[in-house]
């Protein structure tokens, strides 16, 4: 008997045990059994020998998955699951029910998946059998349901992929949702892998495929490890590798996230002279051999992100890397894509900015379709100095004499022996110390690191215990009173939302999730799920609003919660439950602009340039184009947040006349932090939007030299004040006194020169010689002439 009959016999024989399943060995499901979500992952239904179960799977802390999985291995390894887009909650239920249907519940009752029976015929009882295939069947014991024949990601030996079935990658490594890879049927009959424009279903061109006949009727996994392509006249073996039977070993096959197909073992028993780790599944077979070079096409991404290149690792995965000046963004998802961490070089005529940007090389790289230029026969110099000068190019190729410049965003990416050539990536100079600033390191560990903000209390004593315990439950009964008497104030015109004060409690889990404090308020992370997604807020706890404010608290929140503007932090919502007032905003992963400016290493001469610039439209924007004007009264660094790609956005708005002001001596009602504070709080001038103005002026020279208003343990008492210290450089004409150590800096000196000078318009005593914001965004951006500063305090700008 020839080896192509065998494997044809064998073939069938494998397509036929779906049918044969419910003969195995099972435990019988009655009707009406169910399961309960529950954290414990221990409600579920077994297969006699416990290899394989049936139930609910906690997702980390965003719900539970119906699912199926090795039941025996230490990490509850998931094959199937049925509402893998769709997680429920806690208290859902998963019921056979008397009339025999299978039905998820989820935890208000409401059915969100059940199992579509062919016929509405309906099961007499449920099985998880050993093959790890769930079925349905009926009285005659007849399988009219199976899990085998609607499978995710995964197929498991003796199971087949059937013509008109797919297998679906999961979104990410712990995201169990729809991915963008499908192992599918082509219209020949030849199973492709291919990719899809995600979120739809559209198909675009396949990256591996087996060449078969319309005549194939399914990829079989038999119980030898083998996968094969059957078909009427013949089968054609896929992984011709011996990988031992399913009596001594686990195995599965599944289109993994980063799409590619792989063929995992896990022993059951491990020799000694084994060395594959009993707690890890090993793949001993996959396709294709290199997803970065072979997915190409017109449309999407490719096999990373957009802007990151794809490589492999000494074991052939693939891994997303992001080029030199680009960081990812999603620090939990190195595969979607990578996005600029610096100030893209301006189109202008007459600008000299291509001398301030570098080209990096990399070899072996490519993004080949994202071409915007092709010049042959040119050297790299050439190519280098061609990109430097057009502000639209991002990178060049170099590669056999000819150039191409690339625009954004840069897809395809690649890094391999294959792709030949060199990569020129463009990045402002002095990237050294670009890389080393805060949050711009390029490992996904460093970035992740960067994004826990940790804050602790320590409970010192049982007393204090139960102290604490009384005066929560008095805290509580008071609340509720409060509620009783005080319901929520909605405000329908906003797009803010009203929480609860429960609700906030339960997001800062206690309010114990500490950020920062000051005078008048304490920040808390909190954690919000919608959608199944994790959305950080932080949470504003004011703490001595002054009791008969709450209508100012409203016309406040009204005010700050119609702005809109790329340079502020954005209102979500808020809270005036009783006594307490908290305000809800968006959550900054990249902290301060005092833990940017004042940390170990000066950051960028661009990236400060872009904050200045934000800051100032973000001033200009309160003061003269909102519907109401809003002077913020506390600039500073502290106050000035930074986004995931480094935008100022500027905090804590329109709150100030909201709070208790802290008395000093002589009882003055100032307002603000010592060192950015206007003369004008101390004379008892008239307050105007010009107090941001001085404040804006002290903190741009901060953003200059990388230094603080005042350090006090400065060798020479002239650099002490900043202020003070920036007029005597300025004036004696050295200005890279202030720069020290800063070569783009003083690469960019007439820049330099310009923003001292509106530094010093603006922290001009007399309120009237200060330009608004208006004009200093006007003259940061050349608009309009920045005289020099008056020696004589009777001039004037306004």
């Amino acid at each position: 008997m020839t080896f192509g009959l065998i494997t044809h016999l064998l073939g069938f024989l494998f397509l036929l045990l779906p049918l044969l399943s419910v003969s195995q060995t099972y435990r019988n499901i009655s009707l009406g059994s169910s399961l309960y979500a529950a954290n414990d992952n221990y409600s579920s239904w077994t297969s006699p020998s416990g290899e394989f179960a049936f139930g609910f799977q906690a997702i980390g802390t965003r719900g539970f998955l119906l699912s199926i999985w090795f039941n025996k291995l230490p990490d509850k390894t998931i094959v199937w699951s049925a509402n893998r887009d769709k997680l429920v909650q806690r208290g859902s239920k998963i019921e056979l029910t008397t009339d025999g249907r299978l039905v998820l519940n989820d935890s208000q009752g409401r059915e969100v998946w059940n199992a579509s029976l062919i016929n509405m015929e309906r099961a007499s009882y449920a099985a998880m059998l050993d093959s790890g295939n769930f079925v349905l069947a009926n009285q005659n014991s007849t399988s009219i349901w199976e899990t085998f024949d609607i499978p995710t990601d995964t197929i498991l030996p003796t199971q087949t992929l059937n013509k008109g079935s797919r297998l679906v990658s999961r979104r990410s490594e712990t995201d169990f949702s729809s991915g963008r890879f499908q192992l599918r049927w082509q219209d020949d009959g030849s199973p492709t892998l291919c990719r899809v424009a995600f979120p739809t279903d559209k198909v675009y061109n396949a990256y591996w495929k087996i060449k078969a006949t319309n005549t194939s009727v399914g990829l079989v996994f038999n119980e030898t490890g083998k996968i094969f392509l059957a078909e009427i006249h013949q089968s054609t073996v896929i992984n011709p590798s011996e990988n031992g039977t399913t009596r001594d070993s686990y195995q599965r096959a599944t289109l993994d996230f980063d799409g590619v197909f792989r063929h995992y073992v896990y022993p059951k028993t491990i020799s000694k002279s084994d060395r594959r780790s009993p707690y890890s599944w090993s793949p001993v077979w996959f396709v294709p051999e290199n997803i970065c070079t072979a997915i190409f096409g017109p449309y999407g991404s490719g096999a990373c992100g957009f802007n990151s290149y794809c490589i492999l690792d000494e074991n052939k995965k693939p891994n997303c890397e992001c080029p030199p000046g680009y960081t990812l963004i999603d620090p939990n998802n190195k595969w979607n894509g990578c996005k600029q961490n610096f100030v893209s070089q301006r189109c202008e005529e007459g600008s000299q900015e291509a001398s301030l940007y570098d080209m990096i090389p990399m070899v072996n790289t490519d993004w080949p379709l994202s071409d915007s230029e092709d010049f042959s026969p040119v050297d790299e110099n050439w190519c280098t100095q061609t990109c430097l000068n057009d502000c639209f190019c991002a990178v060049a190729i170099i590669r056999d004499g000819h150039c191409w410049k690339k625009k954004l965003p840069m897809g395809m990416g690649r890094t391999d022996p294959s792709v030949g050539g060199k990569a020129l990536i463009k990045v402002p100079k002095g990237y050294s110390s670009l890389r080393q600033s805060p949050g711009m390191g390029l490992s996904e560990k460093k970035h992740q690191t960067r994004l826990i903000l940790i804050g602790s209390f320590l409970i010192g004593c049982s007393l204090f215990l139960l102290l604490l315990a009384i005066s929560l439950v008095t805290y509580h009964l008071y609340r509720k009173r409060q509620q009783k008497s005080q319901p929520h104030q909605a405000m329908p015109a906003l797009n803010v939302r009203n929480f609860t004060f429960k609700e906030l409690e339960e997001a800062t889990e206690g309010f114990n999730n500490l950020i920062g404090s000051g005078a008048f308020a304490t920040v808390y992370k909190g954690t919000f799920v919608v959608d199944n997604k994790v959305n950080f807020v932080a949470v504003k706890k004011l703490d001595k609003l002054v009791k008969e404010n709450q209508k100012e608290f409203d016309a406040e929140v009204s005010a700050i919660g119609t702005t809109n503007h790329k340079n502020l932090v954005q209102l979500l919502g808020f809270c005036n439950e009783g006594e307490h007032y908290l305000l809800v905003y968006e959550f900054m992963n990249n902290g301060s602009l005092a833990t940017f400016l004042f940390g170990s290493s000066k950051p960028d001469w661009n990236q400060r340039v872009r904050i200045a610039f934000g800051i100032a439209s973000g001033l200009a924007y309160l003061h003269e184009e909102c519907n109401t004007q809003i002077i913020h009264c506390d600039i500073k660094p502290q106050n000035i947040l930074l986004d995931d790609s480094f935008t100022a956005r500027i905090s804590d708005f329109g709150l100030a006349k909201l709070l208790k002001v802290d008395q000093t001596q002589t009882n003055t009602d100032v307002r603000g932090t010592k060192g950015y504070v206007a003369p004008e709080w101390f004379n008892n001038r008239t307050i105007t939007s010009k107090v941001d103005v001085y404040s804006y002026g002290v903190m741009l020279l901060e953003i200059l030299c990388c230094r603080r208003k005042i350090e006090p343990q400065q060798d020479d008492e002239n650099k002490v004040i900043l202020m003070d210290w920036a007029y005597e450089c300025y004036m004696e004409g050295k200005l890279d006194k202030l720069v020290e150590n800063d070569d783009d800096a003083m690469d960019d000196k007439k820049r330099l020169e310009k923003f001292v000078r509106i530094a010093m318009w603006c922290i001009q005593e007399d309120p009237s010689r200060r330009p608004t914001m208006k004009k200093v965004t006007q003259m940061l951006e050349g608009a309009i002439e920045v005289l020099v500063p008056p020696m004589n305090p009777s001039s004037s700008i306004n």
